[in-house]
């Protein structure tokens, strides 16, 4: 039986994604290459996976503030586990790239705006019951936006347009929405301050929703600033504890990247803090109610 390495790529293409005539991504679309090993049999069929042997091999992560895990790491027969370089070249290579001071929007957001209507399927709704009465008109700024989001929304009955990343706050005003959404997004909120502009500008005039990015984005335009959290959020149930009823919601997040409570001026109230780490998870404007943004991934 012989060893051979077999590739392939999956073409990820953002256009796809359940929209009606949605327009051309501004960013090409992404490619990842996987590369595995199969074990052959003599006329070149691969086996079953039964028959492959399995190996023990070491592994190292190294992180960016220097530490290095070593793990064993399981694989094919045949699968080669980096052991070229040393671990201060791979700490070398960590360093050389962050998120830090970097605009990963606009990468991911669209050049133009489009509608959306297509709602969850019917065997993974839940509360909304489905909706074919539209109750809101609303804006969802894409700063790379979750579909399934959407999805929620429009299950609501919402009719949905959403627009660029750096669309201007005039022209979504002139579409008189019920209330702007903007969305979660990768990045460093800091390093997007012409989608901080956008937020100051709508604030006040209509109501707001920030998820994730926007959420940040908020705290930034109601005058507070945002930080690189040391662990960073991905997934997982997190317990968050709703300062108004006293009652802690489980949810599930996924950001580098937290608002810091101490820089809000007065008028500004945190109603949610993670319980792992006592980090603002949701905050809202005192006086309207209004304005309101989430760390958080819930629509319910």
């Amino acid at each position: 039986m012989s060893i051979n390495a077999m590739g392939f790529s999956l073409r990820i293409n953002p256009s796809t994604c359940f929209t009606q005539n949605p327009p051309k991504p501004s960013s090409k679309p992404r490619f990842l290459t996987i590369r595995c090993s199969l074990p052959l049999s003599s006329d070149g069929a691969a086996t079953g996976l039964a028959e492959r042997p399995w190996k023990v091999a070491d592994a190292r992560l190294v992180l960016e503030d220097g530490s290095i895990w070593r793990a064993k790491s399981f694989g094919s027969s045949g699968t080669q586990v980096e052991q070229s370089r040393t671990d201060e070249e791979l700490l070398k290579m960590s360093r050389s790239w962050d998120i830090v001071g970097v605009d990963l929007i606009r990468g991911v957001t669209y050049d133009a705006p489009y509608g959306w209507v297509d709602q969850t399927k019917s065997e993974w709704d839940f509360n909304s019951g489905g909706s074919d009465q539209e109750t809101y008109r609303v804006v969802a700024y894409d700063f790379g936006i979750k579909h399934n989001i959407l999805l929620r929304l429009a299950s609501y009955g919402c009719k949905i347009t959403v627009v660029p990343s750096t669309w201007p706050a005039a022209e979504t005003l002139k579409m008189k929405p019920d209330g702007v959404l903007f969305s979660n997004g990768p990045g460093d909120p800091s390093a997007v301050p012409y989608a901080v502009e956008t937020v100051k500008e709508i604030l006040g005039k209509v109501p707001v929703f920030g998820n994730c990015m926007g959420h940040q984005l908020l705290g930034q335009a109601l005058g507070g600033k945002t930080f690189k959290m040391k662990f960073d959020h991905h997934v997982g149930n997190h317990p968050v504890r709703n300062l108004r009823n006293d009652r802690v919601e489980i949810n599930a997040q996924n950001h580098n990247y937290a608002i810091d409570p101490a820089s809000l001026p007065d008028g500004v109230e945190v109603t949610h803090v993670n319980l792992n780490d006592g980090s603002c998870a949701n905050v809202s404007s005192i006086p309207s109610r209004s304005i309101s943004g989430t760390s958080r991934f819930r629509l319910r």
